[in-house]
């Protein structure tokens, strides 16, 4: 794994957290840390969608190459994976429409 992965992270949140600042201080809060939790779910989902698809897109690819029948059973897999960014984007777009 990669050293030094945190600070994209913290320079990635920093406008988030003056987001929530700006927002408490006109009383508004609660939307601005909607926004937030919206953005770590797609963010969360999309980041672990990736993680998945590479691990079972690869191996689908070697079970494919030897046997080339087991197409349509490792695509299943692989679209499991992808789900989970579908699943990550719908959960924000509920959150996303509770902003006011």
């Amino acid at each position: 794994m990669r050293k030094g992965g945190i600070l994209p992270i913290l320079m990635f949140s920093l406008p988030f957290l003056a987001l929530v600042e700006t927002a408490s201080a006109a009383g508004g809060a609660t939307d601005a840390w909607i926004a937030i939790a919206a953005s770590i779910a797609m963010a969360g989902s999309a980041i672990a969608a990736g993680m998945a698809i590479k691990a079972t897109g690869t191996a689908a690819t070697g079970a494919t190459a030897e046997k080339p029948e087991v197409f349509g059973r490792v695509l299943i897999f692989v679209a499991l994976a992808e789900a989970l960014a579908i699943y990550g984007l719908l959960i924000a777009f509920m959150l996303w429409t509770k902003i006011k």
